[in-house]
Formats: structure tokens, C-alpha cells, sequence
């Protein structure tokens, strides 16, 4: 069973500057998704995001942020007394949005960590990190007054204005090992993909394999999975993209600390 620290959970406001980092949860679980699937890691999760997808599967993270400010050293030895681990997932919400994640990147580095950092591809920093798993969002990701969880509707033309930005994401694919993982809704997001893609490796020098794009379906329970997992592995099969599976869901359901 994953392990997760017993860290309070407070709510945060992880759009000002405080003293270290906005840390959600720090806690011992598998890789669930991408090309490390299944690799025994330690999550690093951050609080705070710059955009608001309506599925978003940490919602306390950015929609209404919980945690702790925390500094470098107290988050660096959580993840050393999970002595299994040599591999650490830094996620969020967006935790390239915080200046001392280079901090925590490169201390883990020193400690001889293998790192992945999950990202939205439109925030570039220069850090050690091993594998930048780049999760660009599409326009199916928009929270539409329909499908915001709020009901607020203040997000939607943020969320749209900002869900991609090429400068950054074509740096960090230049920078980094790196993987594409799209989260599927559905076909009708294959056009956005394939385009998108093709302007990636037009303004990259490194080589974008299909191999390095993902099809991931959307989904937080096993049900709903079970509803969008075999499309999205007949689309990787169709466009020559991988597929990539939702492990701890299918292990865990929709649990904390997974």
C-alpha cells in the first residue's frame, strides 16, 4: 500500500510568496503513469497552478489549495527516510510556479535522486530533472461554465489564454528527456494532438519520437476508466502514439496519497 506522511492539511495560498515551497503531500507509492509505469517512487505534490483543467485529478492543489509551506531540507529528508526509493516524482498543481523547486531539484540531485517532474509544459526553469513528463492541455481541458467545479466561470479565458506556450515548451523538450502525455476526453481531441506535436518538433531540435507522445485516458475512478480506456488505446494504436495506463487507479481507485 502506498505510504504518505501525516503532515496536516491546512488550506494555502500558494499564489504569494512564502518561505520554501507549498507542499500538498509527500508520500511513497508506483509510478502510475508514462514510461516509468510501475517504478517504486516517492511523490513530491506542490500546491499552487497557473491553470485549472475541470478534471484535474489534484483538485486541492489548485482549485483550492491545501498543504504547508515547507522548506528544501525538511522535504528532502521525507523522501530519504523512504529508503526503497531512488526515484522522486515532483508533481502538483504546477510545481515549476515555485522558484525553490530548482532548490529541491538540485539538493535531490546531490542525493543522487532520479527525479520526474510533471509539468504543463508553460513554465521553463533550469533544473536538473532526469525526465520532464510534459502534459500539455488541450481545449477540452477549458473549465467551460458547464463544467467548471466551482460554477464560477472566472478561470475559463485564463485557463484558454494560457494552456500553451510554445517558448517554454519547446525549451524544455530541447533541455530535457522528455515525454508527451496527453490527457484524452475523447477522438475529437486528436486533431489538437497530431498539430500540436507537429509544431513541437518543428521548434525543437531534439528528435520527437511517436514513441515519446502519450495517450492517457481521463478519468480519477476505476469506473470511469473502465468508460475511456479502451478508446484511447485503439487512438495510440491508430496514430502510432503509446498508450500509457492510470496504475494506481487501477490499483488504489481514487484514494489519497496514491
Amino acid at each position: 500500500m502506498p505510504v504518505a506522511s501525516d503532515a496536516e492539511e491546512t488550506r494555502v495560498d500558494a499564489d504569494v510568496t512564502g518561505e520554501g515551497i507549498p507542499v500538498n503531500e509527500v508520500f511513497y507509492s508506483l509510478q502510475g503513469e508514462g514510461t516509468l509505469a510501475g517504478v517504486p517512487s516517492v511523490f513530491v505534490r506542490t500546491s499552487g497552478c497557473n491553470l485549472r483543467c475541470w478534471f484535474c485529478d489534484s483538485y486541492h492543489t489548485s482549485w483550492e489549495p491545501t498543504g504547508a509551506w515547507r522548506d528544501v531540507e525538511s522535504i528532502v529528508e521525507e523522501v530519504q527516510s523512504y529508503e526503497q526509493a531512488n526515484h522522486v516524482v515532483l508533481t502538483g498543481g504546477e510545481p515549476l510556479i515555485h522558484q525553490e523547486s530548482v532548490d529541491l531539484l538540485e539538493q535531490l540531485a546531490v542525493e543522487g535522486y532520479h527525479t520526474t517532474v510533471e509539468t504543463n509544459g508553460t513554465i521553463f526553469q533550469d533544473a536538473p530533472i532526469d525526465l520532464a513528463s510534459i502534459s500539455p492541455k488541450l481545449v477540452s481541458s477549458t473549465p467551460t461554465p458547464d463544467r467548471d467545479p466551482k460554477g464560477e466561470g472566472e478561470w475559463e479565458q485564463k485557463h484558454e489564454q494560457n494552456r500553451i506556450d510554445m517558448e517554454a515548451l519547446s525549451r524544455m523538450v530541447d533541455a530535457y528527456e522528455t515525454q508527451l502525455k496527453f490527457v484524452v476526453t475523447g477522438e475529437g481531441d486528436m486533431p489538437e494532438i497530431t498539430d500540436l506535436v507537429e509544431r513541437i518538433r518543428e521548434a525543437t531540435v531534439a528528435t520527437v519520437a511517436n514513441d515519446d507522445v502519450l495517450l492517457m485516458p481521463e478519468g480519477m475512478t476505476r469506473d470511469q476508466l473502465d468508460e475511456t480506456r479502451g478508446q484511447v488505446a485503439e487512438l495510440a494504436m491508430e496514430y502510432g502514439y503509446r498508450y500509457t495506463p492510470r496504475i494506481h487507479v487501477d490499483l488504489w481507485n481514487d484514494a489519497p496519497g496514491t
